[in-house]
């Protein structure tokens, strides 16, 4: 989870914009998210292939936790790439 702000300790990602399997451009929105403060769009550091989505819409996530995996083509996700907690956890 990226930090949007000075005092930001988690936040939601309210919607994804992009679904695993899609490119995705350096600097393009894939994402919508929720601070306690503000719905903000968060853009891509990098560009590649949507490898895996890790934290669920509507999850709690701390700051500095993984979000997704941007690869590049044809490279696989790393094997210890964990999914985030759920919704339902």
């Amino acid at each position: 989870m990226p930090q949007m702000g000075y005092d930001m300790h988690e936040g939601k990602v309210v919607r994804w914009l992009k679904k695993e399997g899609e490119d995705v451009a350096r600097g393009e929105v894939i994402a919508e998210i929720e601070t306690d403060k503000a719905t903000v769009e968060f853009e891509a550091y990098t560009g590649g292939i949507m490898g895996r989505i890790v934290a669920d819409e509507g999850v709690s996530i701390p700051v500095g936790d993984l979000i997704a995996v941007i690869t590049e083509p044809g490279e696989a996700v790393p094997g210890d790439v964990a999914p985030a907690a759920s919704a339902a956890e």
